[in-house]
């Protein structure tokens, strides 16, 4: 630890940027966090100070971030709305905070920057054409933090694969496989037969984050990394795992196709869905992000059995019956 261990997390209130503060936190870490409309500030039971402050206003992100070494970018529109209009500004805040003060910028990354020319298998340098406007602005997202770092500044970005976890807040498990706060009767799989899909426990991306944010003076000024997670090589690995888990319960889970068909007929109406649908490709062909470059600098990445990560994801969801822990035995464990 460096002696400025302070940090600041904007979006803590949601999967990546929770997960992430309260790994920090447990790290040592001073951590900060910043959340609209909040009365007063305050520290929670993890050890984080919650302050008031909008990540669209520059000198609330500005006042939030004075002293601090880094600066944790994991804040998004909430339900894919407004994105085109909200993501650059925030992140054009985080980076004018972390001139000001020689910070870290580190943004969770994903695959949507990348278009079909990268496919199957991607390492961090390949070419970035998206198909999508989310990707798009995922690309231009990168690039001012790659002009930030031309300028004398640092960033990280750790890309991953879809997220899954007790508090991950919108992800395709928890909006697409299963239904939270309900016993698993049917498993919606998204994936086309025979096609191979990447997957991301929570709890790993932010450990990731946070050891690669520990090891910030070796890395370069613009640093990238791919995590593996959970490759699931034929699309059925994901569902296989939940009806692992629910029987486990007493519970018995059936598979079926996810019913894209309804999310066709939907989208003119609703902005979250077309979102998905512009999203299906991936669902479509394999893709897979390379993680030698990670393994290379850390040794291994921080991995929890699918088995594992699936149950504590199910009973965060309250899917499980109460009281639900990991089995005995298994715990988390790195490769």
């Amino acid at each position: 630890m460096n002696a400025n261990d302070t940090v600041l997390v904007l979006g803590a209130s949601g999967g990546i940027g929770g997960e992430t503060a309260r790994q920090l936190a447990r790290a040592g870490w001073q951590v900060r966090a910043m959340k609209r409309g909040l009365a007063a500030a305050t520290v929670d039971a993890d050890g984080i100070a919650w302050i008031a402050g909008d990540a669209m206003n520059r000198a609330d992100v500005a006042r939030a971030a004075r002293g601090c070494a880094v600066i944790v970018h994991a804040v998004n529109p909430p339900g894919y709305r407004d994105w085109d209009r909200l993501v650059l500004p925030m992140l054009d805040n985080t980076i004018a905070a972390a001139g000001e003060n020689g910070a870290l910028v580190v943004l969770p990354g994903t695959v949507y920057n990348y278009g079909p020319d990268a496919f199957p298998v991607i390492a961090e340098d390949a070419p970035q054409h998206p198909v999508t406007r989310k990707g798009q602005l995922r690309v231009r997202m990168e690039a001012a933090l790659q002009a930030h770092a031309d300028r004398g500044g640092r960033a990280l970005i750790v890309r991953a694969g879809d997220f899954f976890g007790p508090r991950a807040g919108n992800n395709w498990f928890a909006q697409g496989l299963v239904k939270p706060g309900k016993a698993v009767a049917r498993i919606a799989n998204p994936a086309a037969p025979g096609v191979g899909h990447q997957w991301a426990y929570l709890p790993d991306v932010a450990a990731t984050m946070v050891a690669l944010i520990e090891r910030r003076g070796e890395l370069a000024p613009f640093a990238r990394f791919h995590m593996n997670g959970h490759w699931d090589p034929d699309g059925t690995a994901m569902s296989a795992a939940i009806a692992r888990v629910v029987g486990r319960h007493g519970g018995r889970a059936t598979v079926g196709a996810f019913p894209w068909w309804l999310v066709r007929l939907a989208t003119p109406f609703n902005e979250t869905l077309r979102e998905l649908w512009e999203m299906r490709y991936l669902w479509r062909q394999p893709v897979r992000l390379d993680n030698a470059r990670l393994v290379d600098v850390l040794g291994a990445e921080p991995h929890t059995p699918l088995d594992v990560a699936v149950e504590r994801t199910l009973a965060g969801l309250g899917c499980l019956p109460s009281g639900t822990s990991a089995p005995r035995g298994i715990q988390s464990m790195v490769s």
